[in-house]
């Protein structure tokens, strides 16, 4: 089942108008952290190429849309990811098997995250929100 790109779009648009609310990344992120500490472990591995705790709090706010992405798209939470699930889905051309899988989900990334290492750990974690979906 893919995840309609309408659905992506309501998403987006829905973070965009609430992004004046100050707490609203705060609420995403935190509620992120607490419920995908392998995710998010495996976001902050990349600190450094992402360009320090900044970078990786707005990887993990993409993270947190895409995850509501999949929850609106398939009427139910994402589960926890765990490491080996990462690990299940970090072979071969990942973003190729992204646009076949989830290809709305891929065009938000391509659009909305300029930053490459950003891109691949998001494909990544959107690889495994399949997975575990």
């Amino acid at each position: 089942m893919r995840i309609r790109e309408q659905t992506v779009v309501e998403v987006v648009q829905e973070a965009s108008t609430k992004m004046s609310d100050a707490n609203y990344s705060a609420v995403m992120v935190g509620g992120f952290v607490q419920g995908q500490r392998a995710a998010c472990q495996y976001i902050s591995s990349f600190a450094d190429e992402l360009g320090g705790p900044e970078a990786v709090v707005n990887t993990i706010f993409h993270a947190s849309l895409i995850a509501l992405c999949f929850q609106r798209g398939y009427s139910r939470s994402v589960r926890a990811i765990q490491f080996d699930e990462l690990d299940h889905v970090s072979d071969g051309d990942r973003e190729a098997a992204l646009k076949i899988q989830q290809p709305a989900i891929l065009e938000y990334i391509e659009a909305n995250v300029e930053d490459a290492t950003m891109r691949k750990v998001l494909v990544l974690l959107s690889l495994a929100m399949e997975l575990v979906s």
